[in-house]
C-alpha cells in the first residue's frame, strides 16, 4: 500500500451512498457543537492537504472540454501484458451501490459510456445494495467469470481491500474508481482531485464573503466517513485561521426536513447567520428554505451542483458557490478499461479536475429540463441519447 493511495482512500461524495467506518474516538455523533474545533482532526494530512490544493491550479493533460478524459500530473503505467486480440470486452462492475442521485446519475453516466465503445460486448453490473459482505461476494462471483477487466466502487475503504487485492490476484486487470481502498494493486485508480479540495473551496469561499466576526454554521452528514472527514478537516483548518465564528457544527443525516429543522433552531438562536458551510449539498434548498420561512437574507451559501439548488441559486440571486464531486468520473473508469484492454498507458493514480461553480458560471450548469437532483457535472450533455436516460 503506497502512502499516496492510503491517503485518498475516499468514501464518496454522500454517506448516504451506504458507506461506513469506524467512528474516530473523538467524533461526536449525537450532532453538534459550538463554535469551531480548532484541534486538528485525525483525517487531517498537511502533505495531502497540500497536493490537493496545489491539484485546484494545475493545468489538466488530456482532451479539451472532455474533463473525464483529462489528467492531472499523472505517472503513466505500462500495460502491454493486459492487451486482449480477438473478440469482444467483457466488463464487469461491481458497485457499491444506487442509492442516491448522484450514484445514479453516474451510473446511467457510465451505461451510456459503455455503449460509445463497439469493443465491448457485454457489460455485467452487479450492486451491493450498500452491503459489503454482498460486495465481496460480488466480487468473488466476477473473479469467476470470464471478465476481460473488473471495475470496482468500493462500498468502504479497509473492509473491500481483501477482496480487490484478490480480484487484483487474478491476473484480471482492476480499475477502482470512486472510493479508494488500501491497496496500490489496482491497475489505476479514478478519482476527482478530493475532499480536502472541495472542503476548502466552500470555506474559502465562506472567508471571502462574511465579515470578520460573522457567524458561519456547518452542516455535515454524518461522522466517521473518510471524504467527508476530509471536506470538514479542510473547512476547520480554515476557519480556525480566520476570523469567522463558527457557531454550530452540526450533522443533517442527510435528510431534508432535519437540516431545515436544524437550521431554523441556528436563526432563532444566533439571531443572525452570515455563512452556511455543507460537507455535500443534497439537502441545500431545505437549508435556504429555513431561511426563507424565517423571513431573513439567506447568506453566503456553500451548496452543490444538483439542480435544484442551482436553480434556486439563480431565481433568488443567491451569494454562493458549489464544490463539485463530478459525476463524468463515472465514464473514466470505461475509457480506462478500453485503453488498458489495448495496451494502452493509463496514470496509476488517474486524478481528475474537479471544478466549483460560482456566480459567475451558474446559469450555464442550469438544466430547467432535467429532475432536481439531477447533477449538473455529469459530462453528459452531448452523449447520444440525452437527456433521455437521464430524466
Amino acid at each position: 500500500m503506497t502512502k499516496r493511495w492510503a491517503l485518498l482512500a475516499a468514501a464518496g461524495v454522500l454517506a448516504l451512498a451506504g458507506c461506513s467506518s469506524d467512528l474516530p474516538e473523538d467524533s461526536n455523533p449525537g450532532g453538534g457543537s459550538s463554535g469551531s474545533d480548532t484541534r486538528k482532526s485525525e483525517f487531517f494530512d498537511q502533505a495531502e492537504y497540500d497536493r490537493q490544493l496545489k491539484f485546484r491550479d494545475a493545468t489538466p493533460q488530456g482532451p479539451e472540454g472532455k474533463p473525464w478524459e483529462q489528467m492531472l500530473e499523472p505517472e503513466m503505467v505500462d500495460t502491454t501484458k493486459f492487451a486482449k486480440t480477438g473478440g469482444k470486452y467483457t466488463l464487469c462492475f461491481s458497485n457499491a451501490a444506487v442509492d442516491n442521485p448522484w450514484r445514479q446519475v453516474g451510473l446511467k453516466t457510465m451505461q451510456q459510456e459503455v455503449k460509445l465503445h463497439p469493443e465491448i460486448g457485454d457489460f455485467v453490473v452487479l450492486d451491493a445494495e450498500a452491503k459489503d459482505d454482498k460486495q465481496i461476494s460480488d466480487i468473488q462471483s466476477l473473479t469467476g467469470r470470464s471478465c476481460s477487466a473488473i471495475i470496482i466502487s468500493p462500498n468502504t475503504t479497509a473492509t473491500l481491500t481483501p477482496a480487490v487485492e484478490q480480484a487484483c490476484g487474478t491476473g484480471v486487470p482492476v480499475i477502482v474508481f470512486d472510493r479508494g481502498v488500501n491497496t496500490s494493486c489496482p491497475v489505476t485508480f479514478i478519482h476527482p482531485i478530493g475532499g480536502f479540495a472541495f472542503g476548502a473551496n466552500g470555506a474559502e469561499f465562506l472567508k471571502e464573503q462574511v465579515k470578520p466576526g460573522g457567524k458561519v454554521l456547518a452542516l455535515r452528514i454524518l461522522p466517521g466517513v473518510d471524504v467527508l472527514e476530509q471536506r470538514w478537516a479542510a473547512a476547520n483548518e480554515i476557519f480556525a485561521g480566520s476570523e469567522l465564528d463558527v457557531v454550530g457544527v452540526e450533522f443533517t443525516d442527510g435528510d431534508a426536513a432535519k437540516t431545515k429543522s436544524i437550521v431554523a433552531d441556528y436563526i432563532q438562536r444566533e439571531g443572525e447567520i452570515n455563512g452556511v458551510w455543507m460537507d455535500a449539498g443534497a439537502t441545500a434548498v431545505a437549508a435556504v428554505e429555513a431561511f426563507q420561512d424565517a423571513g431573513v437574507e439567506v447568506p453566503a451559501f456553500v451548496g452543490e451542483d444538483q439542480q435544484d439548488f442551482l436553480r434556486l441559486w439563480v431565481d433568488e440571486g443567491l451569494n454562493a458557490v458549489a464544490p463539485t464531486y463530478p459525476t463524468y468520473q463515472w465514464r473514466t473508469p470505461v475509457i480506462a478499461a478500453v485503453k488498458i484492454l489495448k495496451g494502452e498507458q493509463v496514470p496509476k493514480e488517474w486524478v481528475l479536475p474537479q471544478p466549483r461553480i460560482t456566480s459567475d458560471n451558474v446559469r450555464q450548469y442550469v438544466q430547467q429540463e432535467m429532475p432536481p437532483l439531477h447533477y449538473a457535472m455529469c459530462g453528459c450533455e452531448t452523449m447520444p441519447g440525452y437527456p433521455g436516460p437521464w430524466k
